[in-house]
């Protein structure tokens, strides 16, 4: 494979989105491997890390900023890194690029329907961010239009011409964002194209992504990063499980398939709402989801003496907390599978587990962002049989007939 040089990418030195583009993707490989097994040497040996044979146009989350040059132009792209400045940019080597161009018909569009995008030195103006969600294997495409107001001038026309340009958009949402923060998207979203969300497949099974859904935006690596998670937790059809930060259910419903039970927890209620329809969409049975902080949600289970076999974890890149390792060190899985996209904090709450009870048996890193210094990778701990351990496990009630009683309580409740 023959590799692109810095000159192939304009933007190289300003965004900072690809930061190792202007090396030997082999040797950016190396650096973040070596960089995975420095942090976790303490703990484990960590296995070959697995690479991306096509490590180009991967991202199908695609976010572009809109905003005007110093003559009023309209321009699109991504902020200049570590500031406010929009660097512009038609096209990106690390983006979908049937996002890209959509993106490119979305900014000619603006200057014929007279919209303007939105000024953050003064607050005017209508549009945002446009976002862009593509379904990697059903090929549906979402795009998400962040405006300061949920009234679209022109709306209906303004749809048809673009979806006339492109007529393989599945969905148009307009998202409101009326505050002048860092905050991409608001809490509202109306769809005015389509069913306001799309769907994709990953490890065989569906999924709904709906716009303020967490969703891998390198399927090809995800699948292969879920799958190693499922070696890693070597279910034999007889486990309760739990999926803490468990999103739209990813990794939770794919369990499911070789678990007794799965017990998801999210703090997002989109994505919780996601969650119970992908159940639902997969035929799923054994898989409940619940929308709460994952800390507090352990913690409670703790404290009222449930107990679970594995447990699921795929945190953000600030990493668990204290006071959630303490809640599973109490409830004493047999194995915990930590998915990390943060080696840095991965470290840390290893170092913490493994004093009270725990030991790192595997460790892998699996490239989902080429070209870039981010690393995700795949940890599985075990349970170590010895007094020590034991004398921080006293629970004794089983996490299926947990929550079989919690949810008659709300139901009755209700």
């Amino acid at each position: 494979m023959s590799e692109k040089k810095k000159s192939a990418c304009p933007a190289f030195g300003k965004c900072g989105g690809c930061s190792l583009i202007n090396k030997d993707y082999k040797d950016g490989v190396n650096e973040k491997s070596k960089a995975l097994i420095k942090l976790l040497a303490p703990f484990v040996k960590v296995e070959s890390f697995i690479a991306m044979d096509d490590p180009y146009n991967y991202r199908n989350k695609v976010l572009s900023t809109f905003g005007e040059d110093g003559k009023h132009n309209i321009i699109s792209g991504i902020y200049e890194e570590k500031s406010r400045r929009i660097v512009p940019m038609d096209h990106c080597l690390l983006e979908n690029r049937k996002a890209d161009e959509i993106i490119v018909t979305i900014r000619g569009l603006l200057r014929s329907f007279k919209i303007r995008p939105y000024n953050e030195r003064n607050g005017y103006g209508l549009l945002k961010h446009v976002l862009i969600r593509v379904g990697a294997a059903t090929g549906q495409i979402m795009v998400v239009l962040v405006l300061t107001s949920p009234i679209l001038p022109s709306k209906n026309n303004f749809v048809k011409a673009l979806v006339k340009v492109h007529p393989d958009i599945s969905t148009i949402v307009i998202n409101v964002n009326e505050r002048n923060t860092s905050m991409v998207l608001g809490k509202r979203d109306i769809p005015v194209y389509g069913k306001g969300f799309i769907e994709d497949e990953l490890c065989g099974m569906r999924f709904r992504i709906s716009p303020q859904s967490f969703y891998q935006v390198n399927p090809v690596q995800a699948d292969i990063l879920y799958n190693k998670a499922m070696e890693f937790a070597g279910l034999t059809g007889k486990e309760s499980v739990l999926d803490a930060y468990c999103g739209t259910g990813t990794i939770g419903l794919i369990a499911s398939r070789n678990a007794k039970n799965v017990i998801g927890v999210e703090l997002n209620p989109e994505a919780v709402k996601d969650a119970v329809n992908n159940a639902r969409a997969n035929g799923v049975k054994n898989a409940s989801f619940y929308c709460d902080d994952a800390t507090s949600f352990i913690g409670k289970m703790a404290e009222e003496g449930v107990k679970c076999d594995v447990v699921l974890m795929d945190p953000p890149r600030s990493g668990s907390t204290e006071e959630f390792l303490k809640a599973v060190v109490r409830m004493g899985p047999e194995k915990v599978v930590y998915v990390s996209c943060n080696p840095e904090t991965l470290a840390r709450d290893l170092k913490f587990i493994t004093k009270r009870g725990y030991k790192v048996s595997r460790a892998v890193g699996v490239e989902m962002f080429p070209w870039t210094n981010h690393v995700e990778s795949c940890v599985l701990l075990e349970r170590v049989s010895n007094r020590k351990a034991d004398s921080y496990v006293k629970l004794n009630v089983k996490m299926e007939d947990y929550y079989r009683i919690k949810d008659a309580e709300k139901k009755t409740d209700e």
